[in-house]
């Protein structure tokens, strides 16, 4: 088996999040950037990562690499890739997308453009052949350029990572699956805690939880563009990485999880969305405005993305709104809250300062993820032989 360079993606400021994940896939991490990590392995690694990765939009072959500032240099590094080594003849192949940020070439209809003259004549030659049918399997190329490096990849991914399958209907302003995952795995949450999240909208961040709980894989249930890839990857491997997935899930964990929104069709929405997840059996789902929440457990979490003012007309209610929820958090004193909010103010309606906060771009939307730490849960008691003779006399 051939080792092979591979890019994934992720949420500025969840680097760590997704280097994490990767550690237990066993690759090797080859370079940590800003939204970004290039990793190594065999061909394996594309079926397991697509199917076990929670954090990344998407897995690419790392094709090629290399610096352009004229569109002559970006021609002829291209021309130079071996695409035959990853595209056979009959594949259809195409620049689906382009990115330049910082850098002299920045038209991306353009970049698109000469990239593909450049790997049809570099496969013209290759495959002693004038023209391409292009009737066969997908094989779409993303590319982009930063600070004049450009980053080649051909996507094995397909649709975006994050539609996993079980989210058919959303409110205004849901949170991605891949975001909202990051969001729980950056947290010392584990399945034997209690979760909540007060504005559950969708559903998103308890059926994510739930699935992280019970150790079910994000894409065990979808397909990919690159299944099909027998150039690359054997069938095998994709029927070893589900078979594998399988046998992690536990469906027999306990959970603590519940979601609380106070519009009644969402909550309707998040018990859909959890049962085509198969997890709604872990979450309770309730019509609930913040400030009834309470709880007599201790030591909980939770996790939310509360509204923020998107629109102009909402801003107005957002000082009350926060005070709300600062007020009804901080009776919760042995918990601990994450919050992710674009609203500026949060911190200071919020009543208390963040013990740390996480810039985060949610699309194009700068947000903060709010930290407040609450205590850990005391130790169990260690019991001595000497304590168990006394208790069975």
């Amino acid at each position: 088996m051939e080792k092979m360079q591979f890019i994934s993606p992720c949420h500025f400021g969840m680097e760590s999040v997704l280097k994490k994940e990767l550690a237990r896939l066993d690759v090797e991490i080859d370079e940590v950037s800003d939204g970004r990590i290039i990793y190594s392995g065999t061909e394996e690694v594309i079926a397991r990562a697509n199917i076990f990765l929670r954090t990344t939009e998407r897995v690419m072959i790392l094709a090629g690499r290399f610096r352009a500032v004229t569109f002559e240099e970006l021609f002829e590094n291209t021309r130079s890739i071996p695409w035959e080594r990853y595209i056979p003849e009959n594949a259809r192949f195409w620049v689906t997308k382009a990115t330049s940020v910082k850098s002299r070439l920045f038209s991306t209809s353009d970049i698109q453009s000469i990239m593909k003259k450049a790997m049809v004549e570099r496969l013209k030659k290759v495959y002693a052949t004038e023209w391409f049918k292009e009737d066969g399997n997908d094989y779409p190329i993303r590319v982009s350029i930063i600070k004049d490096e450009v980053f080649v990849g051909i996507d094995t991914s397909g649709e975006s990572l994050h539609k996993r399958g079980y989210r058919k209907l959303a409110g205004k302003a849901p949170l991605t699956e891949t975001l909202a995952a990051a969001m729980i795995l950056n947290t010392p949450w584990k399945y034997d805690r209690p979760l909540v999240d007060p504005f559950c909208g969708s559903g998103t961040i308890p059926i994510e939880a739930a699935m992280i709980g019970a150790n079910i894989a994000p894409g065990i249930n979808r397909e990919f563009i690159s299944d099909s890839w027998d150039n690359i990857i054997p069938k095998k491997a994709w029927y070893n990485a589900v078979d594998e997935a399988n046998d992690m899930i536990r469906n027999d964990v306990s959970m603590s999880i519940c979601g609380y929104d106070i519009d009644d069709s969402m909550v309707k929405i998040a018990r859909e969305n959890a049962k085509l997840a198969q997890v709604d059996g872990f979450i309770h789902f309730q019509c609930k405005p913040v400030k009834e929440l309470s709880s007599s457990k201790k030591y909980g979490f939770i996790i939310t993305n509360p509204p923020y003012g998107e629109r102009l007309e909402d801003k107005s209610a957002m000082p009350a709104l926060y005070k709300e929820i600062g007020k009804t958090f901080m009776k919760l004193d042995t918990w601990s809250y994450y919050i992710i909010s674009g609203y500026e103010d949060a911190q200071k309606y919020f009543g208390k300062q963040a013990d740390k906060n996480r810039k985060i771009y949610n699309g194009m939307l700068k947000t903060y993820i709010y930290q407040y730490m609450g205590p850990k849960p005391p130790a169990p008691v260690k019991r001595t032989a000497e304590d168990t003779d006394q208790i069975l006399q």
